[in-house]
């Protein structure tokens, strides 16, 4: 069995734990739906990332009442406050357990897709 990493990123409406919530959700869904996953148990673990003027909710709490992942490991960190970087992101790295065949789909929403213009 191998481990692969899928990254998504989304940029954030207002710093509310309504917005948060809405990005985090709209972003991990669409990184499951794109990458086929349907058997949640296939994930390790789940990394979410928000730049330093999110900080009104924690993303894995959503993912742990909305999407039931209470034996997956998550934890929330901050960016590096890098300047002229994106402001108002949240970034979710999703570690599956899978086949060595399988080639991750990244998802970059909203204002993030300029992360990845070359995607």
């Amino acid at each position: 069995m191998y481990s692969k990493g899928i990254r998504g990123a989304i940029t954030v409406d207002n710093n509310t734990v309504d917005s948060i919530k809405a990005a985090t959700l709209e972003l991990l869904g669409n990184m499951l739906l794109e990458n086929d996953i349907s058997d949640t148990s296939a994930i390790s673990h789940i990394i979410f990332t928000l730049t330093p003027d999110l900080n009104a909710a924690f993303p894995a709490k959503f993912v742990r009442e909305d999407l039931n992942l209470n034996e997956t490991a998550m934890m929330c960190y901050h960016e590096l406050d890098v300047p002229n970087s994106i402001e108002s992101c949240l970034r979710i790295l999703v570690v599956l357990n899978c086949s060595k065949e399988f080639k991750p789909k990244f998802v970059y929403l909203k204002g993030a897709k300029k992360l990845r213009t070359f995607l």
